[in-house]
């Protein structure tokens, strides 16, 4: 108790250089926890758009050669059929774990009653293509395979898209949609994903192929890669693909554009790199404020303590030993610190939550497409203690080495200061 008393009296006497420590831890910690509630908002932006998507997925498209091969000239269209399936099946059982085949007619309009949508695609898809592309569906059913094989005319259709057609909030579930002059029934509603405008209607693929005259010719072919980890695997995957798909198409397999690849698992990889780039640099800098602070706490107890040579050289030519004097500086140091230190914390947090109500969790609406940003930009209250925490340590090493000089300083010496 008499230690706390002699603390709240320097503190008294010398309010300016408290006030300056103080500034400098509470500022130290409000700074780092806003850089990573603003670093937290960017990276769950990035996941909550991400969501729906299947990062093990492939999708390939038909191009237009750019190389001459086997004595043809280069700009052929390549259009992929139904032979490339059965090479992804024949040619690489131990890097995918499912293929299919999607077709699909734009350029369509929709409508219910009174109501309708332009620009409308009607894709034609199997049923394993849900899984495939982590397509949620929330109410109804999926595409059955009894859909396929007998051609039937049911869809499936986004959520957005259904409040678009029936906007007193009326379900369309098995209610009928006229579709180019044909009637489709809705057997189920999938969820919207944040990035895409879902304008596509999902239909069993021979009812496309049957209505549209489609025959053999595919739009693009979906594949579903396994063990595809590392960046080395994914390109040679790729190439190897191109070869096959060249055997087939007669186009080298080294041209770029003679079929198009996306692969979601390189992207995955990337954004995830891109994730934890960030994160790391958020921590670098907010441990560099920390150190700024810490610095300023040592800057300043080192002013206070040469300030107090003689009162320190009193004490001890009045009994004081060297710890007293090491426990007295350690303890003001660490006073100060925890104080200021929860109330950077709370400001800091406080800041946050600010954030979050005025900018976080916004729109952007493109017109057809809307994304969501900033997402949720605050801090775990774990990580905030764990900082203020690390602050008060810091603060009484900080305190420790100018307390430690202060205590073998010699009475006589210090009466002479």
């Amino acid at each position: 108790m008499d230690v706390l008393y002699e603390i709240w009296g320097s503190v008294m006497r010398n309010k300016m250089r408290t006030l300056a420590t103080g500034i400098a831890v509470a500022s130290g910690l409000f700074l780092m926890i806003v850089l990573q509630g603003a670093g937290n908002g960017i990276i769950h932006t990035f996941n909550r758009n991400q969501s729906g998507f299947s990062f093990d997925a492939l999708h390939v498209w038909g191009g237009w050669t750019s190389l001459p091969f086997d004595g043809m000239e280069r700009g052929r269209r390549i259009v992929l059929d139904h032979r490339d399936e059965g090479m992804v099946n024949l040619r690489f059982p131990n890097e995918t774990k499912g293929v299919t085949s999607i077709i699909s007619q734009s350029g369509l309009t929709a409508s219910y009653g009174t109501e309708y949508l332009a620009g409308v695609e009607l894709e034609g898809i199997h049923p394993r293509y849900a899984e495939m592309s982590a397509l949620k569906v929330i109410q109804g059913r999926m595409i059955h395979e009894l859909d396929v094989s007998e051609r039937r005319k049911v869809l499936l259709m986004s959520e957005k898209r259904e409040k678009e057609l029936a906007p007193r909030g009326k379900s369309l579930l098995n209610e009928y949609l006229l579709i180019d002059g044909k009637y489709f029934r809705v057997v189920g509603i999938y969820e919207d994903d944040q990035m895409s405008s879902q304008t596509t209607l999902y239909t069993p693929y021979t009812t496309v192929q049957t209505l549209y005259g489609k025959g053999t010719a595919i739009d693009e072919l979906m594949i579903s890669g396994k063990g595809l980890d590392t960046e080395e695997k994914n390109e040679s995957f790729e190439f190897r693909l191109r070869q096959g798909l060249g055997s087939i198409h007669s186009f080298h397999p080294e041209d770029q554009s003679a079929v198009w690849i996306w692969n979601q698992a390189r992207d995955n990889e990337m954004m995830n790199r891109a994730s934890s780039i960030l994160q790391v640099s958020l921590w670098v800098l907010g441990m560099l404020t920390l150190l700024s602070g810490v610095v300023g706490v040592s800057n300043i107890m080192l002013i206070a303590v040469k300030e107090r040579t003689r009162e320190f050289g009193i004490r001890k030519a009045l009994g004081a030993t060297p710890w007293n004097i090491i426990r007295m500086i350690i303890f003001e140091s660490i006073i100060i610190t925890g104080i200021f230190g929860y109330i950077g914390m709370f400001a800091g947090v406080a800041f946050c939550s600010y954030m979050d109500a005025s900018v976080g969790n916004r729109t952007l609406d493109f017109g057809v497409d809307k994304m969501q940003y900033f997402v949720d930009p605050t801090v775990d209250i774990t990580t905030c203690l764990w900082a203020t925490l690390v602050m008060i340590v810091s603060g009484a090493v900080a305190g420790f080495f100018p307390a430690h000089k202060a205590s073998r300083v010699k009475p006589i010496e210090a009466l002479r200061a």
